[in-house]
């Protein structure tokens, strides 16, 4: 059984979470420089099994699409095709970011991390793939 992984991908950073090989634990990997997401991506999949990727849909609380969405819909294209065979899925980020900055509060973490943006991505990705495991894990 391979990983999942989850993506909150952002126009500068892109927070990625995984599960362990089991896909029981999700937990932060890092965050990277969204330039150089597939990169990584491809370097992180040569040495990890990935059984699906799961990447945070952006949304407007209306349910409108937000204006990241065209470019988080680019890059699942671009992935779809350096990975034909690997499923990917869409999920709805609203309030990730809201849920991200509540866990660093609850957390006890001092103001300056708190205002560390790439582990708000992180978490942030972390939160989403634990959403999709909720929703759809036994």
């Amino acid at each position: 059984m391979g990983r999942l992984l989850a993506i909150d991908y952002g126009k500068k950073r892109t927070g990625i979470a995984v599960t362990d090989p089991a896909q029981i634990v999700p937990g932060g990997l890092t965050t990277v420089a969204t330039p150089t997401l597939i990169d990584f991506l491809r370097q992180y999949m040569a040495k990890e099994t990935v059984d699906k990727v799961v990447v945070g849909w952006p949304m407007q609380t209306n349910g409108q699409p937000s204006e990241n969405q065209a470019r988080v819909g680019a890059f699942i294209g671009r992935l779809q095709k350096m990975c034909p065979d690997l499923p990917i899925i869409k999920w709805d980020e609203r309030y990730t970011s809201t849920m991200a900055h509540r866990t660093m509060l609850d957390a006890g973490l001092g103001r300056k991390r708190r205002q560390d943006k790439a582990l708000v991505d992180e978490i942030s990705a972390t939160i989403i793939l634990q959403s999709y495991m909720d929703a759809n894990m036994p």
